[in-house]
Order: structure tokens, then C-alpha cells, then sequence
């Protein structure tokens, strides 16, 4: 990959050391990738205000996150996976398009079709220096047919009117943003995100303009926060979120290590550990009662790189966590236990920002 630069707009924002580090990390990778195929695709299940749907989603393969090539955040290496370069054109972002298609039809029964599209770019969809406007337009129009999209975007790019190029044509549309936290010094300091909360909120009412919602991403455990101050942050942040008009549902995905990131960096040295399952089913369990949809996907899970407990219950917990993003069922934590709860909990007493993780 060539050396990562900002462009005029990132110039002067997050944090001058943070960005030098991250841009000499990103540096490192030398991996290309084909503009013409999307970097990944796959069918699942999601929860939605609407009920439960069948989904497909779409990581586009763009020229990648404009934030991460000015250094960007600090646990992120969707980019090391983009396009080198900058920029893919429409018709080659329509290929993909076409390839996701093509993997829907053969992996549904026949004329069976996702009823929710989720399309990521790993960086603003609703940038036009990643995804074009006319290329914007063609998508809308390509999945006219379906019940609901989501489309992933920073706040600063959240327009009413490109939203009603979907809500306009029949599509129940919601906006995803990586808001990671609703704590500013923890978004600007562990995970160098340059927006405050306040622009999320204006996100919102951007989006409830043009009759879109929004699902709001969160960071479980982003670097620099030992594992209890990472859980009290996320419970914070799912009631923060959820009391935001607009944002009807909270994702809460635990932090993984990835490659070409200082987070990386840090899991070689021994100072940073993925977050416990334990700790994603006590987040879960404890904000079940907010007014939103709450749901978390632990990539990963069980590896020394993903979320993982002691690596006898990881699977059972996992199945548990998924459970409850279907039913939004608290009781289903219940079913579980392991002895290594109890070191969990032993971490939740005495692990220290600053310091080491206290287990591997």
C-alpha cells in the first residue's frame, strides 16, 4: 500500500500522534486487492424494529476510509483490505454489485430474495469521494424491491437529501455510524475519532428528517481502557444512544485485533486483550431495558485475536449473545456458566487502566 495521506479535508483532526503512528502501521501492507469484486459478502439474520429479516450484506470495496488514510482509528484495518489508490469507479462498483447478487441467487432458494440490504464501504457510503453520487443512485434503484437498507456512514456526511434517494423509492433506510462511544475523550483519546457526540445527535435529526433511523455502532473495549471502565462506558453509551430521538437501534461490537493497526501493535507487546464474553453478556443484560434494540456480534469470538473467555465456553456464550440479538431476551444469559466466570469477575475488581491486562 502506498504511504496513507490526508486529504485537505482530515488535515488537523484527531490526534497528530496517533495519525503518524497509524499511517506508518498502514504503510507496512503491501496486499492488493480487485476493484471489480466486493470485499466481502454474506447472508445472515438481523434484528430490525420491523421484525427479524433475512440479510444480505455488502462490504464494497471502495478506495477505502478517507479518515483511515490520514491515520485514522486506532483499532481499524478495514482499509488494509480497500483498493490502493483512493478511488474505484461506478462501473466497477457496480460489478460488485452484481457479484453480491450473483451470491445471493445461488445461496437463496429459487426467486428467494434478502428482504434487508446492509452495505458497507469500511468508510462513509454517503462520502462521494468513496462512493460516487451516481453510483449512490444506481444501488437505491438496484434494490428498490427490498424492505429495508442500511447504508453506513460517518456523521459529517449524513444528508437528508441522499437519504431520500432510498426512503423517496419505498425503502426503509437506516444509517449506521460508527459513533464507537458517547464518551468524547474516549472516542478522541483511545480510538481517535475526531467528532463529538453532539454530531451524532445532529446525524440523527438529519436522518429522522428524510425518514431514516439510525443504528448506532459502538466499541466494546477500545485500547488504553482496562476491562471494567470499557464495560461501564458501554452501559453508558447504550442509554445514551437509545434516549437519542432517531436511534432505534445500538450495536455494540467488541473490539478485535487486526492487522495493520496500533492495536495490533499493542496485542504484540502484551498490552492489549480482547474483550470477555463475559463482559458483552453483562453490557447486554444490563441495558436490556432501554427503549432500542440492542445487539452485539463478536467477531472472532474465541480466538486469542477476538473477544474470547477461557475457550471451553466461548461458543456457548457466543450462541447465547446471538440468541439474545433475535430475541432480546435477558433470560437466555442464564443458560450459561463456566468456571472462568469467576476470573472475569477477578478482572472486573482489580484490572487498572494503564496497567497490562491482568489475563490473556
Amino acid at each position: 500500500m502506498s504511504q496513507p495521506s490526508p486529504d485537505a479535508y482530515e488535515q488537523g483532526r484527531g490526534m497528530d500522534a496517533h495519525n503518524e503512528v497509524m499511517r506508518d502501521i498502514r504503510a507496512r501492507n503491501d496486499e492488493t486487492y480487485d476493484p471489480t469484486e466486493p470485499t466481502r459478502v454474506w447472508l445472515d439474520e438481523d434484528n430490525t424494529p420491523d421484525g427479524v429479516y433475512q440479510s444480505l450484506t455488502i462490504i464494497l470495496n471502495t478506495g477505502g476510509c478517507r479518515w483511515a488514510r490520514a491515520g485514522g482509528c486506532t483499532m481499524c484495518g478495514y482499509v488494509a483490505e480497500s483498493v490502493d489508490g483512493g478511488s474505484v469507479g461506478h462501473e466497477n462498483l457496480m460489478t460488485q454489485i452484481e457479484y453480491c447478487l450473483d451470491h445471493e441467487a445461488e445461496n437463496l432458494d429459487d426467486g428467494e430474495k434478502a428482504g434487508l440490504i446492509k452495505i458497507y464501504t469500511s468508510g462513509s457510503f454517503l462520502d462521494e469521494r468513496e462512493v460516487p453520487a451516481e453510483t449512490r443512485d444506481a444501488i437505491a434503484e438496484a434494490f428498490s424491491d427490498r424492505d429495508r437498507m442500511v447504508v453506513e456512514s460517518l456523521p459529517d456526511f449524513v444528508d437528508r437529501e441522499k437519504l431520500r434517494e432510498f426512503t423517496a423509492r419505498g425503502i426503509e433506510t437506516d444509517v449506521a455510524v460508527g459513533l464507537e462511544t458517547a464518551t468524547d475523550r474516549v472516542r478522541h483519546d483511545a480510538v481517535n475519532k475526531y467528532f463529538d457526540f453532539e454530531d451524532f445527535e445532529e446525524a440523527c435529526a438529519e436522518a429522522t428528517a428524510a425518514d431514516a433511523g439510525v443504528k448506532a455502532y459502538l466499541l466494546m473495549k477500545p485500547p488504553f481502557l482496562a476491562e471494567p471502565d470499557a464495560v461501564e462506558d458501554m452501559k453508558r453509551s447504550v442509554r445514551k444512544c437509545a434516549a437519542v430521538d432517531g436511534c432505534h437501534t445500538v450495536s455494540m461490537n467488541p473490539c478485535n485485533v487486526q492487522r495493520h493497526t496500533m492495536v495490533e501493535e499493542l496485542y504484540h507487546d502484551g498490552g492489549y486483550r480482547p474483550p470477555w464474553l463475559w463482559s458483552v453478556a453483562d453490557v447486554l443484560e444490563s441495558t436490556a431495558d432501554v427503549d432500542a434494540i440492542v445487539v452485539s456480534d463478536p467477531v472472532g469470538h474465541g480466538s486469542d485475536r477476538g473477544p474470547h473467555n477461557c475457550g471451553e465456553c466461548d461458543d456457548l456464550v457466543q450462541t447465547a449473545i446471538k440468541d439474545f440479538d433475535l430475541r432480546q431476551d435477558p433470560s437466555v444469559f442464564d443458560e450459561v456458566s463456566c468456571e472462568c466466570e469467576a476470573t472475569w469477575e477477578y478482572v472486573m475488581a482489580e484490572e487498572t487502566t494503564y496497567n497490562q491486562p491482568l489475563v490473556n
